[in-house]
């Protein structure tokens, strides 16, 4: 047989016999006097064999292992190291739609910044019939869904905790329109304006202490310097005097 014909036998393409071929995993035939490869019945049904076993998820390492006549593993295991590796994949993909439905289904739909995490969607449904245009409260939302993706797994509710705990009264939420207000009218004002003392110190009413127990507001951290380079230089004046009045003065 030539090489078109094994493949159209056996289902494969050309293409694929020959990347069997360069990966071990089919035996190369004879070639006649005219150098075209003479395949064998004996080609086909290797053939026909790795194309049922990469059906089945395999992938070639695990192949050559179960053709190699001296394979450490026979076929039965590592075909229940499939099975193995398949049920760990379906787990895994269950949680991924159930991430999904979660967003799907929250309160307020997804936001700009989404998807999140189903605690911080949570602090979003809670603030979603907060209808405001601030830039201000745009970069929040913003910082809140990275801080959402830095936090470690176990730190995540205790922040979402705090979060909804400083925004979930009228008042709570007043505040938090207020520093928004203040901060948006700094946008083109000088770092040493005096309506930043008074952004800062909303700002800094606003945030939960627990929220930054070990906050680096020194210039010296790459983090903060992109941070503060975000936002225009009376905000970033201001955000720098809120996380002074948080970490260095008494509660």
């Amino acid at each position: 047989m030539r090489i078109g014909e094994l493949a159209a036998a056996v289902g494969v393409t050309t293409r694929t016999v020959r990347h069997y071929h360069h990966q071990g995993l089919l035996p190369e035939p004879e070639r006649l006097a005219n150098g075209y490869r003479d395949y064998t019945l004996r080609h086909a049904v290797v053939l026909a064999r790795i194309r049922r076993l990469t059906e089945l998820g395999m992938g070639l390492a695990e192949v050559r292992d179960v053709l190699a006549e001296d394979a450490g593993k026979d076929l039965v295991e590592v075909l229940t190291e499939l099975d193995e590796d398949l049920a760990r994949q379906e787990a895994a993909i269950r949680e991924r739609r159930a991430r999904l439905r979660a967003l799907l289904e929250a309160e307020g739909g997804l936001t700009a910044e989404g998807p999140v995490s189903p605690q911080l969607a949570s602090v979003f449904g809670d603030l979603a019939h907060v209808a405001t245009d601030s830039p201000m409260a745009a970069k929040d939302r913003e910082m809140l869904a990275l801080i959402d993706t830095m936090a470690a797994a176990e730190d995540r509710e205790r922040l979402m905790e705090l979060l909804r705990g400083a925004l979930g009264s009228p008042e709570g939420i007043a505040r938090a329109l207020r520093a928004y207000a203040l901060l948006d009218d700094l946008a083109d004002a000088d770092p040493a304006d005096p309506r930043v003392a008074e952004a800062a110190r909303t700002l800094a009413d606003c945030i939960p202490r627990d929220l930054l127990p070990q906050a680096r507001i020194d210039g010296d951290s790459n983090f903060m310097r992109a941070f503060y380079a975000d936002f225009a230089p009376a905000q970033a004046e201001a955000l720098r005097r809120a996380l002074r009045i948080l970490t260095e003065e008494p509660s």
